[in-house]
């Protein structure tokens, strides 16, 4: 029999098939002295089949595609040609075993389309969605494919459908989990259902663990840690405020395992800050409780105690400086606007007043213990001090009513020599902006 027959005829008789994969023409031996006594289907080194499992030769792979792109053109030629129905059936096989042979053959995925869009038929909604599934098996990230789902579910919008496409995708991240397409057709998902759905915040909750572990084998997958991130506009505020918390525990364990250089280079420290300008974001609606707000400032309070913990402990680290100047920003614009609400009740403001008062010590005493240069040898901690004194001076700029209580609590002298000291080269950049 024509090994394309043969080939369509196995797809056929098994409707339930889930999975290909090309094999090398050696592994077939193997293969069959495994399913010996068993109801496999072995067709010489070309096919085997089992478990709705489906094993090519990668040396049938390009006569296949060779005969099965002849088979879909003159089939297309000819449906064209005549607009007979009846040759859409004819389209529709030798495209699906193209497609499976060639995922990226767009021509044939279009002519699927074509097809599809005229019956509207759930059975072959169904098929197509079977199909897509088959190709992304062998190739997790082909786009077309992911597309094609996309049209197919849009075209019924069940919510049953919707789910299965969650499911499908955490199969192809079991398997591919930096997938940028099973990611971003997750996010499509959770659009597409938003409004619709009654179980929505059980969905994202779901969603948040399931990143979480993947994260737990794979804590390089940024992809992952930014889909948690985009969840986020989705959530409830008990949600979020809970999902950083888990979040900040988790990055911080890992932090002290393998050491911030580790977490710096995959850029984790701008998935707090975005969780933390949401979180903030929520707190200033008019339906926020005090007892919200209370923990919002205690987020705050460890993230700022935990960045400091880490400057002291990696020295000369420019990216834990910036991240602090994010977090202070973060105090300022939010909690130190109640000094000047004159709505606000007193004694709230007697307590912003006093946590402003800590918060300006506090940075001072961290500019104190970090200005010291043991060894000029040692840039580090002349990185160090830069960024230190460089990290008050733009605090100050951002609260020039502090600038003489700032220069009377230093306690390693003037600012400005310091800077001249630990960085001559720039001296006339910080004559600019102290005088």
């Amino acid at each position: 029999m024509d090994p394309l027959l043969q080939f369509q005829h196995i797809i056929e008789s098994d409707p339930l098939i889930d999975e290909v994969g090309f094999v090398h023409p050696t592994q077939f031996a193997t293969l069959a002295e495994d399913s010996t006594g068993d109801a496999a289907i072995s067709v010489g080194t070309t096919f085997w089949c089992k478990d709705h499992k489906l094993g090519v030769s990668t040396q049938a792979v390009l006569p296949l595609y060779n005969a099965a792109k002849r088979a879909f053109i003159a089939a297309m030629e000819e449906y064209k040609r005549l607009g007979d129905d009846g040759l859409e059936s004819e389209v529709m096989k030798h495209s699906g075993a193209l497609l499976l042979l060639s995922s990226d053959f767009g021509t044939a995925w279009n002519s699927r389309k074509l097809v599809v869009s005229k019956k509207q038929q759930l059975s072959m909604y169904m098929g197509e969605l079977l199909l897509a599934a088959l190709v992304l098996s062998c190739s997790p990230k082909n786009d077309q494919a992911w597309s094609h789902r996309k049209l197919v579910v849009s075209k019924k919008q069940q919510l049953s459908m919707y789910m299965g496409e969650l499911l499908l995708a955490a199969l192809v991240l079991s398997c591919s989990p930096k997938s940028d397409q099973a990611w971003s057709h997750r996010r499509w998902v959770i659009k597409s259902i938003t409004g619709k759905c009654s179980a929505l915040q059980e969905i994202l909750g779901k969603e948040s663990e399931l990143v979480e572990k993947i994260a737990e084998r794979s804590k390089m997958n940024y992809r992952a840690w930014n889909h948690r991130c985009w969840l986020v506009s989705y959530m409830t505020r008990e949600q979020v405020l809970s999902l950083s918390q888990s979040t900040y525990n988790f990055l911080h364990a890992d932090c002290d395992e393998l050491g911030f250089p580790y977490l710096s280079q995959y850029n984790f420290q701008s998935i707090l800050q975005r969780l933390i300008l949401r979180i903030l974001k929520d707190s200033k609606l008019e339906n926020a409780s005090p007892g919200y707000s209370v923990e919002v400032s205690e987020v705050w309070k460890e993230e700022l105690d935990w960045n400091e913990m880490l400057i002291k402990h990696y020295i000369g680290r420019e990216a834990l400086w910036l991240h602090r100047r994010f977090l202070s920003l973060c105090w300022m614009k939010q909690f130190a606007t109640n000094l000047h609400d004159v709505s606000c009740h007193s004694e709230l403001k007697i307590s912003t007043s006093n946590s402003f008062n800590s918060f300006i010590d506090n940075e001072l005493h961290l500019l104190n213990s970090c200005s010291t240069v043991p060894d000029n040898d040692f840039e580090d901690f002349q990185a160090q001090a830069t960024y230190s004194a460089t990290y008050i001076l733009w605090l100050m700029k951002q609260i020039p009513e502090v600038w003489f209580e700032f220069q009377e609590k230093l306690t390693i002298g003037n600012l400005k020599t310091m800077l001249s000291k630990v960085c001559p080269e720039r001296s006339f950049l910080w004559d600019s902006l102290i005088d």
